[in-house]
């Protein structure tokens, strides 16, 4: 389906430009990209401290291999409504160098003050200063930009990725650690790596990511209620069961012994299951809620009824970009899928207009969102019309 009227592929794809911009983002875009530099710094001299470069180089490779999964499992959920990118980026070095540093201050202090065992400090105190340093990204984020986190799954993806930040460097430490060794671990060495390797790489990769949803939840929750106080408590719950899962993982190792341990794991390892379930189901409400919407729309004469489905499946977004590719080249391609974003974005913000929330400029966004989406429709090279949408309208 092509427009009557189309207009020539420009030789590149216009910059887009947001209608509403916030103050001070490129100054907090240029602070992030300072701070993941010193995040890259840190990470090194961490692992530095393994005492060679065959420790140091495992320290790193052993730390860097749960990620591809790690991103790929968030990406997958944030498919259909994608959250912008420089959000989760600094999401992730949020997670890796801000809450690392300041749980480990507050760590370093609070020992240093009280004199506490290793294990206390392991079971009780870091889950108390860990997550909520890992929560306040989340938090100032909401504060902020309100519109970013709109929802259950919004807050459990940017959990996600401070948690994977803060575990990779976190990681990183402890890999440097078991490599050197210490007096209640005989093993040492690339043995020594391996065995922690197995425990926290292969067994445990969602432990900071499934701590810090609990909070991400719940401010996704808090998002859609109308009183402040009501808003707040559900945040305050989400920390509290963020700490408290996070000193149930901690303290079975420090106390609980094997059987403890394999108690605790079990029993996080079914709310992790539980919570990949739910969101699978979140997910898969987003189709529906997206078809619904651009039906909507395409009703209110915003769209043609037959863009839907280039607009709404993932099979027939891909068919839409390679047809768009093979009419009029890469740029092509690229107008269909900036179209694509546009569309979406806009008509899940319609959605939470008409199911009565309270979205910070909500309906200017939705019409700057469809004027951009007009400006591009002369330029648009979709596929001929699906007969099931021509004979549906």
């Amino acid at each position: 389906m092509t427009d009557a009227t189309t207009a020539a592929i420009p030789p590149t794809l216009p910059k887009y430009r947001e209608a509403i911009r916030q103050r001070g983002r490129t100054a907090l875009i240029v602070l992030f990209i300072v701070v993941a530099i010193v995040g890259v710094a840190a990470a090194a001299w961490i692992a530095w401290r393994a005492g060679d470069p065959a420790g140091s180089g495992l320290s790193i490779l052993f730390a860097v291999i749960p990620l591809p999964l790690l991103w790929f499992v968030y990406w997958w959920l944030d498919r259909y409504e994608p959250e912008p990118r420089r959000y989760k980026l600094a999401a992730f070095v949020w997670g890796g160098v801000i809450a690392v540093a300041i749980a480990l201050a507050l760590e370093i202090w609070i020992q240093e003050t009280w004199d506490l065992s290793d294990k206390k400090m392991a079971s009780f105190i870091a889950p108390l200063v860990e997550e909520p340093a890992k929560c306040l990204f989340l938090a100032l984020t909401f504060v902020r930009a309100r519109r970013v986190i709109d929802g259950f799954l919004d807050g459990l993806i940017y959990a996600g990725f401070v948690g994977i930040g803060f575990a990779f460097i976190e990681n990183i430490g402890y890999y440097a650690s078991s490599y050197l060794g210490s007096p209640d671990i005989q093993v040492a060495g690339a043995e020594g790596v391996t065995a922690t390797f197995v425990v926290r790489g292969l067994f445990s990769p969602f432990a900071h990511p499934l701590f810090t949803s609990a909070f991400g939840i719940a401010i996704g929750l808090a998002a859609g209620r109308r009183s402040r106080t009501l808003k707040i408590l559900i945040s305050l719950a989400g920390v509290v069961v963020s700490i408290g899962l996070h000193a149930l993982w901690n303290g079975s190792l420090s106390y609980g012994g094997g059987a403890g341990f394999l108690l605790a794991y079990l029993i996080l390892a079914a709310l992790l299951v539980g919570l990949a379930v739910l969101a699978i189901i979140v997910r898969t409400r987003q189709v529906r809620i997206l078809e619904r919407s651009l039906s909507y729309v395409a009703q209110r004469g915003w769209i043609h009824p037959a863009e839907i489905p280039y607009l709404s499946h993932f099979g027939y977004r891909k068919a839409a970009r390679k047809y768009a590719k093979g009419e009029g080249g890469k740029v092509a391609a690229q107008v269909v899928t900036r179209y694509q974003r546009l569309a979406t974005e806009m008509a899940f913000l319609h959605d939470g207009l008409m199911s009565g929330r309270q979205i910070p400029h909500g309906v200017e966004r939705t019409y700057a969102l469809l004027d951009a989406m007009y400006e591009l429709r002369p330029m648009l090279r979709f596929p001929p019309a699906l007969q099931s949408t021509v004979s549906h309208f």
